[in-house]
């Protein structure tokens, strides 16, 4: 098939659906803006409503005879080195569960990396795969994890030699990669495939100076959010797929049956429309955002108080492989406030939104769409920040456990665990019973406690220190964690 990435296929088809003049006697029923409240028409504009068209019927005929969709597909896939792309308009959160459902089946073991998103704990729930944990890499210093060594999941097959495959997540929230070719090549020695979920990877395939891409390190299925360090709109995501090990008329079948039967042709077109933009453009764009990105962190450092993680902070033995440093992590321990005051002052004051906030951390994203005007509000709004530091009211501590005591012991399977008979106890008297229920820290949303998982009492005491400093635990029974949901049953386990 000839490749011109200088095409857009779906929004080209959008714009010719519109131009032509077709009238619709089918969803949505809005009818390309004239049904819709004309209070939303003023918000969002007729132009989102024109691109809400039927994905067969409407964007291609009903049998999707023009391939517009698999076109668009296949220049993803060429643009980023792949055999095989899928477009996804419900998020990764879909996208690495139809992968982990095409590697493993139900009752089969799957390695995955315990720092894991909590869509992938999703999908051992909704899967009823058996996953082998593998250890992150603690940092006790900064208090928080970089993606396990190649080693750990050497040990693990050894262990698990009947195990199907492996999962990492890379880069991390905080922009720390981990070495996914050495990983690839201990799954690949055992002809297992590797899925990585790189969502926030979606520019890597595009700038040398960036971290390795998982396709151009070998990993078999990688799993990316267009939407967090791309161009695309909220939920736009692809899975790219390469190699033999998996059939990819296998994967596309998990997709379809974990998908919606309506995707949204705006979600596509944002795809699409950002694939063309970075295969002719990305090079240039993401140059510039990786010189503002310098220059930002050079002025963050110089604010008493602040220090910027780098390289030196989060890469070594130990540590991580590689670093993005788009994501600006700002260490704010020397104000002696955490991250959730940070980012909440920030908004209130400045109409400043962090990406992520933790016990000592705010994450400030940058991307090829900031520029000096941008970024000198949010320099001006982190000084004013230092300044008025001490004004704000002593945060409670919250208590991180050392690392060994972050890990609970998984008494039960997370789908075992979560669809038993369940109560809701008071958090006093939660140590030692089974946990029902997922309890993340969001963002970022790797989940502290998984169901399935012994509660311990370091484990319960750092949520709650974490909650009366302001935490967010929006996955949990009681978000204030007063109580805890565990199964009533199986603690003799």
């Amino acid at each position: 098939m000839r490749t011109d990435h200088k095409e857009a296929p779906v929004l080209e088809a959008l714009a010719a659906y519109r131009d032509s003049g077709h009238l619709a006697f089918s969803p949505p029923g809005h009818k390309q803006a004239r049904g819709a409240d004309p209070q939303v028409r003023a918000v969002l504009g007729d132009a989102v409503f024109h691109g809400d068209v039927l994905a067969s019927g409407g964007l291609d005929d009903r049998k999707t005879r023009n391939h517009i969709l698999l076109r668009a597909e296949r220049l993803m896939a060429d643009a980023v080195h792949a055999d095989h792309t899928f477009f996804s308009t419900c998020g990764s959160s879909l996208s690495v569960k139809a992968a982990m459902l095409t590697v493993a089946a139900p009752h089969q073991k799957l390695l995955v990396g315990r720092d894991a998103h909590k869509s992938v704990i999703a999908g051992l729930v909704l899967c009823g795969i058996e996953p082998v944990w593998i250890e992150p890499q603690w940092d006790a210093e900064r208090g928080l994890a970089h993606a396990p060594a190649p080693e750990e999941y050497e040990r693990a097959f050894e262990a698990h030699p009947d195990a199907r495959g492996a999962l990492v997540t890379s880069p991390t929230p905080y922009g720390a990669a981990a070495d996914l070719r050495a990983i690839a090549e201990v799954c690949h020695r055992r002809s297992r495939p590797l899925i990585v979920d790189e969502a926030w990877g979606a520019h890597l395939p595009f700038h040398p100076d960036l971290p390795t891409w998982a396709m151009d390190a070998g990993a078999d299925i990688c799993v990316t959010s267009i939407h967090k360090m791309g161009s695309g709109l909220e939920q736009g995501s692809v899975f790219h797929l390469q190699g033999d090990l998996i059939d990819p008329v296998t994967l596309a079948s998990r997709a379809d049956l974990l998908g919606t039967t309506s995707p949204s042709t705006l979600l596509y077109a944002g795809i699409d429309g950002w694939r063309r933009q970075m295969v002719l453009d990305g090079h240039a764009l993401i140059s510039h955002a990786l010189r503002l990105a310098a220059s930002v962190r050079q002025e963050i450092e110089q604010i008493d108080g602040m220090h910027v993680n780098d390289a030196d902070d989060f890469c070594g033995p130990g540590r991580a492989t590689e670093f993005d440093p788009l994501p600006v992590v700002v260490d704010l321990s020397g104000l002696g406030i955490t991250g959730y005051q940070a980012a909440d002052w920030l908004r209130e004051r400045h109409r400043l939104d962090m990406h992520l906030s933790d016990h000592r951390r705010i994450n400030a994203q940058i991307t090829h769409a900031d520029d000096s005007t941008t970024t000198s509000r949010l320099i001006a709004g982190l000084r004013d920040l230092a300044r008025h530091a001490g004004d704000l009211p002593p945060a409670p501590r919250v208590v991180v456990p050392d690392p060994s005591d972050l890990r609970l012991q998984q008494a039960r399977l997370p789908r075992d665990a979560f669809f038993a008979e369940t109560e809701d106890v008071p958090v006093g008297e939660a140590e030692g019973r089974i946990a029902a229920e997922m309890v993340t820290p969001y963002p970022p949303g790797i989940p502290v406690v998984l169901p399935g998982e012994r509660l311990t009492a370091p484990v319960l005491e750092y949520l709650r220190s974490g909650v009366r400093a302001g935490m967010n635990l929006p996955d949990a029974a009681d978000v204030e964690l007063n109580t805890v949901r565990v199964c009533v049953d199986g603690d003799e386990d």
